[in-house]
């Protein structure tokens, strides 16, 4: 599986837990696949950028094969790369999660006060003489992650359910909050603070449809195929032998997104190298600072390394598929916004990658590390 070399291996689903202290002794057991996921998201960004940088007119292309505001290429790659995420989610575990108000309470404030707060202020700071940068930025922040939160918290054995139900819960604040915040954040703050204004009209079309493509497909599915594959064939079989089958769909699901982000601005972002810089120095700190946030307020709170690890990675990650399909339709595809949102990813992607593994090894501060090493396939 893709995910499993981060994981304690055992013979079945069944068998006891055992603890593993030497994380290098499990990534030596990984395939030559799963060892090199970092090299090989390098080289799909590369990819992308290089095919983006060849054809110029490729973006353009790229953009029209679209149903109505969603790309129809990305929607694909999406949908892989989180399907088989979704279908390990053992649904029937749900209400422990929701009852767990500590927990979604410190979600709701890191991701829909201090998040959007935070990145209008670094933009502000960082940005100050970029307009077009500096509202792509605060729209990145404005949208919470509701994908490829699932992913990385996967990656550092997170917690599956919890994740489930934050990422749903954000999708449902993003419907209701997204067009407010843009609305407070771009016009009604920078009059009380006697900075320059934005105007943008945020369609609640093009949130509902990016929430129900992005995140209610893949769920729907993923929730189709355990209940019918666990009442077919039984829980040990689902979980032994169906679910390492289609778990590599989601690293390649996850390549074909990155070269296609990639490829829609590559010409851009190779002829503009500063412009790029800029507009990443927030990012950084952002990404940085949420993380770190969310560790440190899970770690606090005592809600031990799975939900901290959850709770980190849905505060630090954004939904770039929105802040791009927004910046796109609002701003043009070739304005800054769109740049700027298209860089989000570009430095998101390794950034949370290399907090993985910093979250892998921050796991050894927890009083319990039995917990954090039970194999979930």
């Amino acid at each position: 599986m893709l995910w499993r070399g981060l994981r304690l291996q055992v013979s079945d689903a069944t068998a006891p837990a055992r603890v593993v202290s030497d994380d290098g002794a499990v990534i030596g057991r990984l395939s030559r696949l799963d060892r090199f996921l970092p090299v090989w998201i390098i080289a799909a960004m590369i990819l992308g950028l290089g095919l983006g940088r060849a054809i110029p007119s490729l973006a353009e292309d790229l953009d029209r094969v679209k149903i109505g505001s969603v790309s129809l290429p990305i929607a694909v790659g999406l949908l892989l790369m989180m399907y088989p995420v979704l279908a390990k989610v053992r649904y029937r575990q749900l209400d422990r999660v929701a009852g767990d108000r500590k927990l979604l309470v410190t979600s709701l404030v890191l991701n829909w006060l201090i998040g959007p707060a935070l990145m209008f202020t670094l933009a502000w700071a960082l940005l100050p003489d970029l307009p077009t940068y500096r509202t792509g930025v605060i729209i990145v922040g404005l949208a919470r992650c509701i994908a490829m939160v699932l992913i990385w918290n996967d990656l550092a054995c997170g917690d599956r359910e919890a994740a489930a139900v934050l990422v749903a819960l954000n999708s449902v604040f993003q419907i209701v909050a997204f067009g407010l915040l843009g609305w407070f954040y771009l016009r009604v703050l920078p009059d009380w603070l006697g900075l320059s204004q934005t105007s943008a009209h945020f369609a609640l079309g093009t949130i509902v449809v990016s929430v129900l493509v992005f995140l209610g497909i893949p769920l729907a599915a993923g929730f189709a195929t355990r209940t019918i594959g666990e009442h077919a064939k039984g829980v040990a079989w689902y979980e032994t032998r169906l679910l390492p089958r289609i778990g590599p769909i989601a690293l390649y699901g996850l390549l074909f997104t990155i070269v296609v982000l990639f490829a829609l601005q590559g010409h851009t972002i190779t002829s503009r190298p500063l412009d790029v810089v800029r507009i990443a120095a927030p990012l950084l700190v952002y990404f940085t600072v949420m993380f770190s946030s969310g560790f440190a307020l899970g770690h606090r709170l005592r809600l031990g390394y799975p939900k901290t690890a959850t709770l980190a990675f849905t505060a630090a990650g954004n939904n770039f598929e929105l802040a791009i399909a927004v910046a796109i339709g609002v701003f043009g595809v070739t304005s800054g916004q769109a740049l700027a949102g298209v860089v989000g990813p570009l430095i998101e992607v390794p950034v949370l990658v290399a907090l993985v593994y910093v979250a892998l090894w921050l796991r050894r501060r927890f009083p319990n590390p039995a917990a954090v090493t039970k194999d979930r396939p």
